[in-house]
């Protein structure tokens, strides 16, 4: 008879943010020890001091196997490690964790993004900065206050097989469950891509287009999607799965998403200025949106709604002129 998969001891979340706070409650189900590091120091002692994390997931009692700490140099400690850094911050805060991890240990990847300057997918860039360790990532249609809630809510996790199974053990809980494969790059591209789509379909909506056209939208924007994957080498399959098709029907419909209620401010008269930047949240779909579009062009793919929602996000269009471009596209086979 197998024995059962045996979860890691220590795992190390890097980043406190709601995201990052959802995870590390969520590792302690099944873990002995959970580190929770944090940028501020203020909310490592308020999570300390209350066992909550009133900034960014308020309401929320964390338990007392949840440690945090201002300190990244004990993610050495982790038998595997969380990076929720945001997506143009992987390379550095990866950079910092790699001083710190013993060779081997797995890296999991909970960020969703394409670097600019680069167009690397975050799994590419955390290759770059993090030779030595076992990579990995997580991702799939998910919110952080459902999943601290205990909400049923379901992730895909890819990397190695054998990491991949110790990490299902690590983080599986009633309400939370992570199906397992060894497509990085695929699910790597449908968690960056979606949110770019999910921006376009809050315009869609915002600017009053009607739910036929949003639904339109949203078939069009997988088929650009799976267009991408098969020159990047990722699987059909994969892009069609939660860390796909799921997480972009979840974005791409819900004013909880970040990217979408950004979508719906433009879409209704919004300057960019008034809803990107400091002292507004954060819609990693707004800087992705080039960086998609310059990655597809290096591997000679079309992606029509990407192009059109960057251009609105860089201010070269309107989002009725980028509307009316679409729809004058020459008539195609689907």
């Amino acid at each position: 008879m197998p024995q059962p998969v045996q979860p890691y001891n220590t795992i190390a979340v890097v980043g406190a943010g709601a995201w990052g706070t959802a995870l590390a409650l969520v590792a302690s189900a099944n873990s002995k020890k959970v580190l929770l590091w944090a940028r501020e120091p203020e909310v490592a002692a308020d999570i300390g001091r209350s066992h909550q994390n009133h900034r960014f997931l308020p309401d929320i009692a964390l338990p007392e196997k949840i440690e945090a700490t201002g300190d990244i140099r004990r993610a050495s400690e982790a038998d595997a490690v969380l990076l929720v850094a945001p997506a143009q911050y992987v390379r550095e805060v990866g950079t910092a964790i790699g001083r710190a991890v013993k060779t081997g240990t797995p890296v999991v990847l909970c960020a969703k993004g394409i670097e600019t300057g680069t167009g690397k997918l975050l799994v590419e860039v955390l290759a770059d900065v993090l030779p030595g360790c076992s990579e990995a990532i997580l991702s799939g249609p998910s919110f952080a206050r459902d999943v601290a809630q205990g909400l049923p809510t379901a992730v895909t996790i890819a990397a190695d097989r054998e990491v991949a199974k110790r990490l299902q053990a690590s983080l599986s809980r009633p309400g939370f469950r992570p199906y397992a494969s060894d497509d990085v790059t695929g699910v790597a591209l449908g968690g960056a891509a979606k949110n770019v789509y999910a921006i376009a379909c809050g315009m869609v909506e915002g600017a009053g287009f009607g739910e036929s056209a949003r639904a339109a939208l949203i078939a069009r924007s997988f088929a650009e999607l799976l267009r991408l994957g098969a020159a990047l080498g990722a699987r059909a399959e994969t892009l069609m799965g939660l860390s796909g098709l799921g997480d972009l029907v979840l974005t791409a419909t819900s004013p909880a998403s970040r990217n979408y209620s950004l979508g719906l401010a433009l879409g209704r008269g919004a300057k960019i200025s008034d809803v990107v930047g400091a002292g507004h949240p954060l819609a990693e779909g707004a800087p992705t949106a080039p960086a998609l579009v310059a990655r597809a062009r290096k591997h000679g793919v079309e992606l029509p709604i990407a192009e059109a929602a960057a251009d609105v996000l860089e201010q070269r269009l309107e989002v009725r002129e980028a509307a009316r471009e679409l729809l004058s596209r020459p008539l195609k086979s689907e």
